[in-house]
């Protein structure tokens, strides 16, 4: 058989990428196929410096968000861990998993649901992940998911995994807080960065999904010293300590989850110096975990893959820092429902803008699909988010819901569920009703005015007029009946 010498080096070349061609399937070329990372941070509300938080030092996310989209009304479908990771990564609801709580998982009652980094991995990608992406345990890290196995537990529950110090590493909750001069890799989100660092080396020849889920800042607020020592001085004011006016008793909760720390106390106010130090500590894990971020942009930029590389950065819910007289999340309110969305795209038209419309994180599994290029997968819950990187303005979309239920302990033994509060929040306002989920009755209802009452600290149901609440309940009926 003779070959023309000129179409030899093609041969060769076509060889060579053979395997690559069949590994991607019927989605095309791996030269055009855009990788993605997808960073989930704990308990992260917006005290980032790209959000206009003057207390806080976060150069690395800063930095993310001058290469992308910042997402200012960004809002989460469930203030806790699992139902919003949940949601995120099936891009459906809560109600429609059936997971409102910390114990159910979404494969139970769905096992055939494609999760995102799923429907990458079968469209040609490698997915991989470091840290915490889906909720815990171990056993509920959905192996279909990726194409290496999860690297969740990396610290084994060892030191490090939460704490250093020996009197915080007993059995049950140790201390609040905890500071150390130690690496950034002593603690869990540095040794997380690092296991990510030697998957991106080991996934960079090919299209990837990368997920790499910090821990801080949730509870307890562990960090390197250095951090710490970057909001020294600060002083943390809040101005709405006190809950709202005439709000119902099932929109409160009594901050459970921080007073189950050994140095907190079990019922009352906490006190001033108490509220400053945990301001600091949960300042100085944000920092720490941006440090981390960092590490993450740096390496892409090395491996010079950033001009191929999405980045979406979010956070499963928001968080309450006394405002309210609430700690933690677990509410409806604007502090647990509002999270950080920063999503780069380096084909993108817009870049370090701020988009002012409305957004829930149920979004993000569609307009990841977009803007890779991947068919539409239903059934989704959201909606693709692309025009704005490509420039629209027209809002795409007039609301964002979120839920919660009660009582508390409903969030380990869901089966024990009475009511469910459907919170809309519109451009104007936020509505919340609280319904019976036996009868669908409407046990109390709250409305706050965020254009006279940013803070929440009024709830005016009882004196609106009744056509403003007669509207928002037909709004609210018509996202539930979607």
């Amino acid at each position: 058989m003779y070959f023309h010498r000129k179409l030899i080096p093609a041969l060769l070349c076509g060889i060579l990428l053979l395997p690559a061609m069949l590994a991607m399937g019927q989605t095309g070329s791996t030269a055009a196929r855009r990788n993605v990372l997808f960073i989930v941070i704990d308990d992260l509300r917006p005290t980032l410096g790209c959000y206009g938080d003057s207390l806080a030092y976060t150069p690395n996310l800063d930095r993310l968000a001058s290469m992308g989209l910042l997402f200012e009304r960004a809002y989460c479908q469930e203030a806790v861990c699992a139902p919003s990771r949940s949601s995120v990564l099936t891009g459906l609801r809560p109600d429609q998993l059936k997971v409102w709580g910390l114990t159910q998982h979404f494969r139970t009652g769905n096992p055939r649901l494609v999760t995102l980094p799923e429907y990458f991995k079968r469209n040609g990608y490698v997915t991989a992940s470091a840290g915490k992406i889906f909720h815990d345990p171990e056993s509920h890290q959905d192996p279909a998911s990726w194409s290496i196995p999860a690297r969740y537990n990396i610290t084994k529950n060892d030191p490090g995994h939460k704490y250093i110090l020996p009197e915080n590493l007993g059995s049950g909750k140790g201390n609040a807080t905890e500071r150390l001069a130690v690496t950034d890799s002593a603690y869990i989100d540095g040794k997380v960065t690092d296991a990510a660092l030697q998957l991106l080396r080991q996934v960079k020849d090919n299209p990837f999904f990368l997920a790499v889920g910090f821990r801080r800042p949730h509870l307890p607020f562990s960090a390197p010293d250095k951090y710490w020592r970057m909001h020294e001085g600060k002083r943390f004011v809040i101005s709405n300590d006190q809950p709202p006016q005439q709000v119902p008793s099932l929109a409160l909760h009594h901050s459970q989850e921080l007073r189950g720390y050994r140095d907190m106390p079990k019922q009352g106010p906490i006190s001033g110096p108490t509220a400053q130090q945990l301001w600091q500590g949960y300042y100085a894990t944000v920092s720490y975990v941006d440090a981390q971020v960092g590490r993450l942009l740096d390496e892409l930029q090395r491996l010079h893959l950033l001009e191929n590389t999405i980045i979406v950065c979010w956070s499963d819910h928001g968080y309450h820092l006394g405002e309210q007289g609430l700690w933690c999340k677990a509410t409806n309110f604007e502090n647990a429902a509002r999270v950080p969305l920063i999503i780069a795209d380096p084909a993108a038209k817009q870049r370090g803008a701020h988009v002012k419309e409305l957004t829930e994180l149920v979004d993000i599994y569609p307009t990841l699909l977009d803007l890779c290029g991947l068919p539409a997968h239903a059934p989704l819950d959201g909606i693709s988010l692309q025009p704005y990187l490509n420039g629209a303005g027209t809002p795409l979309k007039n609301f964002a819901l979120s839920q919660f239920i009660r009582p508390y302990n409903a969030l380990f033994h869901e089966e024990n569920i009475a009511v469910m509060g459907y919170s809309l929040r519109t451009k104007r306002y936020r509505y919340t009703e609280w319904r019976q989920m036996r009868s669908d009755a409407i046990v109390a209802r709250e409305l706050y005015d965020h254009e006279q009452d940013a803070e929440e600290s009024a709830n005016i149901a009882a004196t609106a007029a009744p056509g403003a609440i007669a509207a928002l309940h037909a709004q609210l009926q018509a996202v539930l009946d979607k």
